[in-house]
């Protein structure tokens, strides 16, 4: 896996550390989606189609192949179905307010639409993408933007920013880090990888 200190993201000029501050990072990732300066709005459509390549549109939306990972998300989900964590009166507009209330106005325009089953967007420039989750638990945002790769090429970053929501959000971070380390990540970003090897062998060649 290519797990990235903290100041990969910090240290970057993104929207993002105006419109969130008050949450925290929990990941930075390095995706093995190499390409060239132009090629981010394609790494933005492997995410947003996510939900399509998903069994019946599934949770966890389609980057999750493994057996065991999704066991994983399957017992999460029918967890957050008993105790109530997922309920409409846990998420974005209800528990907590939307980020896109908090954009300033050169970022409201609208965002291409997500098929992702749980994400909603929130931006998007010419090299970040912010997408945001709600449950009982925590707030969360999906931040996946273009870096320069040292090389003369571009690559993705996906940086994951959280916001606890209270001691139960605090121990369900807690519980649930040694299981995304261990079986979630290594997972999704293999797919990821292979997924945009597959996207940038079928497109067109100029």
């Amino acid at each position: 896996m290519s797990r990235l200190p903290s100041r990969a993201h910090t240290s970057l000029p993104w929207r993002i550390h105006a419109i969130a501050p008050d949450f925290r990072l929990e990941d930075v990732w390095a995706l093995p989606t190499p390409g060239g300066a132009d090629d981010f709005p394609h790494l933005v459509g492997l995410f947003t189609e996510a939900g399509g390549h998903a069994e019946g549109g599934s949770a966890e939306g389609g980057f999750i192949t493994s057996p065991v990972a999704r066991a994983l998300f399957a017992i999460r989900w029918k967890l957050g179905a008993l105790l109530g964590w997922d309920a409409p009166d846990a998420g974005l507009g209800a528990r907590v307010p939307t980020l896109r209330d908090r954009l300033p106005e050169d970022l409201r325009s609208d965002v291409p639409p997500s098929r992702h089953p749980r994400f909603t967007a929130v931006y998007q420039t010419g090299d970040e993408w912010a997408a945001e989750i709600a449950n009982r638990t925590m707030h969360g945002v999906l931040h996946v933007s273009w870096v320069p790769d040292g090389a003369g090429g571009h690559r993705g970053q996906l940086a994951v920013l959280v916001k606890p929501n209270g001691p139960l959000g605090h121990l369900y971070m807690a519980a649930i880090k040694p299981f995304r380390y261990l079986g979630v990540y290594d997972n999704m970003l293999g797919t990821i990888g292979a997924r945009w090897q597959e996207r940038t062998a079928s497109a067109p060649r100029t």
